[in-house]
């Protein structure tokens, strides 16, 4: 049954797109509970191997021979990162709506249609999930709370609004995000270039059903970096305050080392210049890192690194009887 949003008709109402890594052991039963669900207009299911080390291939082949749902298979070539294998899933969904979802089960699949239904019925472009309680590790916790605060002060969104990767998003911004092709996507920095059309709702999380998180310090650091590199110049804008706020502490040293031989006082000695040339060095460095990850970003870009490869694609068919 296909259905009509913005405009358009789409075959189906609700496209589910799963990023999979080291998810053998959960994304048959996240499929499995997806496949009962019966939402407005029809589901279908995008499942993208992003170059996952464990048997999630062959997991993921198997479920799109035999699903009782439209179920698409893509596996990418290598390891892209999350925010790449969703953009990839994203141009692969066919939905009115679209849900991205992670492969370990702790977002419940029974909060699907609680989601789908928010957006459709009230008419928002894109709507974030929250969680009354996290069922993540201490130091995850802490990494996604930072995060919410780097985005709140780089990105054009809604103070305090939760950035989570359980989201729906209408298929106009769908379509929308999909039109980037640099190599560093950050799902949440386009959708926030997209609307202003952005809601909220509490849903339950769930501790993982097996093994730990993908998600470890340094892909969170790259995670932060995206966004604060490819949305916003405020770096750049903080390096110039800190070379001036530098300027302003260098010549406040150098009146004071002045002031002191006029009254015949011997001026600070070498422990003095060390710290200050310490500090002065440290602010360049930083400043040249920051110019650097920029222009490294740059580079890479213009240099046609890909935003994913994908080797294998097993397209959506007719659903096993």
């Amino acid at each position: 049954m296909s259905i009509t949003a913005a405009g358009k008709t789409h075959p189906v109402g609700l496209s589910i797109v799963v990023p999979v890594y080291r998810g053998a052991a959960t994304v048959g039963m996240l499929v499995a509970e997806l496949s009962k669900l019966q939402p407005e207009g029809g589901i279908e299911i995008v499942l993208v191997n992003d170059g996952s080390p464990d048997n999630s291939g062959d997991v993921c082949r198997e479920l799109a021979a035999t699903a009782t749902v439209p179920l698409t298979y893509i596996e990418h070539a290598r390891n892209f990162g999350e925010h790449n294998a969703v953009m990839t899933g994203l141009r692969h969904a066919r939905g009115a709506y679209v849900i991205t979802m992670d492969d370990d089960l702790q977002n419940p699949p029974e909060e699907v249609i609680k989601l789908y239904d928010h957006a459709r019925l009230g008419g928002f472009d894109v709507v974030y999930t929250r969680y009354a309680v996290k069922e993540h590790e201490g130091w995850r916790n802490l990494g996604s709370a930072f995060a919410n605060w780097v985005a709140d002060q780089l990105m054009d969104k809604p103070k305090g609004l939760y950035l989570s990767s359980f989201r729906c998003m209408s298929a106009l911004a769908v379509s929308e995000v999909i039109k980037y092709r640099g190599p560093y996507p950050y799902i949440d920095g386009l959708l926030m270039q997209v609307t202003q059309r952005l809601d909220s709702i509490e849903v339950k999380h769930f501790a993982r059903v097996e093994g730990r998180s993908n998600y470890t310090m340094r892909r969170l650091v790259r995670l932060w970096l995206n966004l604060a590199t490819n949305f916003s110049v405020l770096p750049l804008r903080l390096a110039i305050f800190a070379g001036v706020g530098m300027g302003i502490l260098g010549l406040v040293a150098a009146l004071w080392t002045i002031i002191e031989a006029m009254f015949g006082e011997t001026p600070s000695g070498w422990a003095s210049l060390m710290t200050v040339t310490l500090l002065i060095a440290g602010v360049q460095f930083l400043v040249l890192g920051v110019m650097g990850e920029y222009v490294g970003r740059a580079f890479m870009s213009a240099n046609g690194k890909p935003q994913g490869v994908v080797r294998q694609v097993i397209a959506a068919r007719n659903p096993t009887p």
